[in-house]
């Protein structure tokens, strides 16, 4: 830009369209060879290797709470909810592991229902686990449960949780669209309008984990140390959260990092390299999460493992018993798994 004959003005130089194009391009220019080894090879073993667990234990988990719905606590309930959307996201895995080997030919319509199915699957866990903790801190603390003993009682804090899951996931659905990357490969994620990423990215990440962890240290600090006796249940959702967050929280990181990609920093090519092989890392110990918590309540819940070798014979048989509830048990204190 010259300066104008007169005005004195320095020269100056809009290089806004520069900046643009460095952004859009930066992934041409960046080896990727990396990522897309990763993506072509790696990704389809693990991604099948947790449909085969996820799915065969979360339907053992489901078959035992409902077989024993008579006798559940609120925290069995959350428990065979959490298995659900454990489901949700097995649900998702095969379309994802057929995008990271190529380009998304499924259309726009699926890139809706898969995205639901993942972000409704993400936020129903953490708010089961929410709600669990504080049932348990509630029952610890001041005796009694958040939920009465009665059946449409539990139903309709079940279906509140699914409800505010799913509005808490509909920006993720309504803006996911199948995009061609600077890769020339066609992929489904969320394209926010200018201006609402941000919103996004803070969603995601105070609603997933700052807020939930906040609320369920809390609650674990007043459980930890007002509980006494028999501590199985406690240290059973400890270990379910503590892997929750462990598997989801640098998937979380790198998000946020993204976000401040998207505003124009860490433009650089390592910086683009490096997330993008982070981001899909990140997503896969991310979903193979959804196998885990069957093999926790196989390896810290005792009573689920007794009552497993109960139930699981009649599982695959065409008539179904109820057990009978526990002499001297309390539905509030209890629970089928620890």
């Amino acid at each position: 830009m010259t300066e104008e004959p007169g005005t004195g003005a320095a020269p100056t130089a809009d290089y806004s369209d520069y900046y643009d194009i460095y952004e859009s391009e930066i992934g041409a220019l960046c080896g990727d060879v990396n990522t897309q080894a990763f993506s072509k090879v790696l990704v389809p073993i693990l991604y099948s290797t947790v449909l085969i667990v996820g799915l065969l234990g979360n339907a053992v988990v489901l078959c035992v709470l409902i077989r024993s719905r008579h006798r559940c606590s609120l925290t069995d309930v959350c428990l065979l909810n959490l298995a659900v959307s454990d489901l949700l996201f097995l649900a998702s895995l095969p379309v994802w592991t057929h995008s990271a080997v190529d380009e998304w030919v499924l259309g726009t319509f699926v890139c809706h229902t898969v995205t639901g199915l993942f972000t409704t699957g993400l936020y129903s866990s953490v708010f089961f686990m929410v709600l669990v903790t504080l049932d348990r801190y509630v029952i610890v603390v001041y005796k009694h449960s958040i939920c009465s003993r009665k059946r449409p009682a539990k139903v309709a804090l079940v279906l509140f949780v699914w409800m505010l899951s799913l509005f808490a996931s509909l920006p993720n659905i309504v803006f996911a669209e199948v995009k061609e990357e600077t890769s020339l490969k066609a992929s489904c994620r969320p394209d926010f309008p200018e201006g609402a990423a941000w919103m996004s990215f803070t969603y995601l990440n105070v609603l997933s984990l700052i807020l939930p962890l906040i609320i369920m240290s809390f609650c674990f600090c007043r459980i930890l140390r007002k509980s006494e006796g028999k501590q199985s249940v406690v240290r059973l959702l400890l270990a379910v959260l503590a892997v929750y967050f462990f598997f989801w929280t640098p998937y979380n990181i790198v998000t946020f990092l993204e976000f401040l990609q998207t505003k124009g920093h860490l433009l650089s090519c390592e910086w683009h390299t490096g997330l993008t092989l982070a981001k899909q890392c990140v997503e896969a110990i991310a979903l193979s999460h959804c196998c885990l918590n069957p093999i926790i309540y196989a390896c810290a819940g005792q009573k689920f493992r007794r009552v497993l070798k109960e139930q699981l014979p009649s599982c695959f048989s065409r008539h179904t018993t109820c057990s009978p509830p526990e002499s001297g048990s309390s539905e509030y204190s209890s629970t089928l798994i620890a």
